[in-house]
């Protein structure tokens, strides 16, 4: 009987941890792509906003698609990072910035290996350009809100290492404590007036500029973890906390709290770089479109090809079985 008791504790106890662990998963967590998204849809200028207003549900609701496509589609997960680190001692003065000199230089394997966000964005930013060409409701939505989400993970630190989840095995969860449960505790507080969105000479030098910001926080996020490790109790790091139905082990509040104050407003500096990001690159999108009427499209809806593939979607990543992104929306 005993035995069957110990079993039923130890059975329990892996499997918290294992929801802890795999907790971590989505960057940003889907709670801030959303709130991303949905925030930069009030940077854009009146003969836009009246659309985006009209479609905001679904702006914020796929925010988390590239995540969940991750997971079923080997070509998704290296466009949500770079891990710059690989280029050298000074990689932004060494990795060329243009696609193709950049394979050119490091055959497009390595490029591969390393991750590929910024020049995904600047592949996603010439998609919605067309889109807005052609006035078509389902791509401009669907690259909006996908945008959206590389330009988030762009602004957060620890996708632009190898080091994502911390540099030893002591360090492990950082990433989500960064990017999932300080904000989740603290978003709500923020102040996310980012002003309006703004036309982009160059998106490419602002994309790399952003790299380039996002990676100089890397070494502060771990130098705040090593202080905390030593000065914060141990017994108080953790707490367990009711996720629906599911009893999950999470960062404290007390300790997350520290830690973001140790940050000294980092998280929501990079946040509010994300949302005026995503709302001056959509802009710029629509702009270098020729400012098509947006009014003409305003009020109408998706298509039933579009409602379909998107059902569609849903039932491939819950079997693990998802088409390449470029076939949702055909080009």
């Amino acid at each position: 009987m005993k035995k069957i008791k110990y079993f039923v504790v130890a059975f329990f106890l892996i499997v918290v941890l294992f929801i802890f662990n795999s907790a971590d998963i989505n960057s940003w967590g889907f709670y801030v792509h959303r709130k991303v998204n949905r925030m930069a849809v009030f940077t854009l200028p009146p003969q836009m906003i009246g659309f985006y207003k009209n479609h905001i549900e679904y702006i914020t609701e796929h925010s988390g698609d590239p995540d969940r496509r991750k997971f079923a589609d080997e070509k998704e997960g290296v466009r949500h990072y770079i891990d710059i680190e690989h280029y050298g001692n000074d990689p932004f003065n060494t990795i060329p910035k243009i696609w193709k000199d950049a394979v050119a230089k490091y055959t497009e394997d390595t490029l591969q290996l390393y991750g590929i966000n910024p020049w995904w964005i600047e592949v996603m930013q010439t998609r919605l350009t067309n889109a807005f060409k052609e006035l078509d409701v389902d791509k401009i939505l669907f690259v909006s809100a996908n945008i959206g989400h590389y330009i988030g993970d762009a602004n957060v630190p620890l996708h632009t290492s190898e080091f994502y989840d911390g540099k030893t095995p002591d360090q492990k969860g950082i990433h989500g404590l960064w990017e999932s449960r300080i904000p989740e505790l603290l978003a709500e507080d923020y102040d996310f007036f980012v002003g309006r969105a703004e036309y982009i000479e160059k998106p490419n030098e602002l994309i790399w500029k952003t790299i380039k910001k996002s990676h100089e926080d890397v070494d502060t996020i771990f130098a705040v973890e090593e202080k905390l490790r030593d000065e914060y109790p141990s017994d108080k790091k953790y707490s367990f906390e009711n996720k629906g139905q599911t009893l999950t082990k999470v960062y404290s509040k007390e300790y997350s709290l520290e830690f973001n104050r140790l940050l000294n407003g980092m998280i929501e500096e990079r946040m509010k770089s994300a949302i005026k990001m995503v709302g001056s690159m959509w802009y710029t999108a629509w702009v270098n479109a020729g400012q098509p009427d947006l009014s003409s499209i305003e009020n109408k809806e998706i298509s039933d090809a579009h409602k379909k593939e998107i059902e569609e979607q849903e039932k491939m990543w819950k079997t693990g079985k998802v088409k390449d992104d470029k076939n949702i929306i055909k080009q």
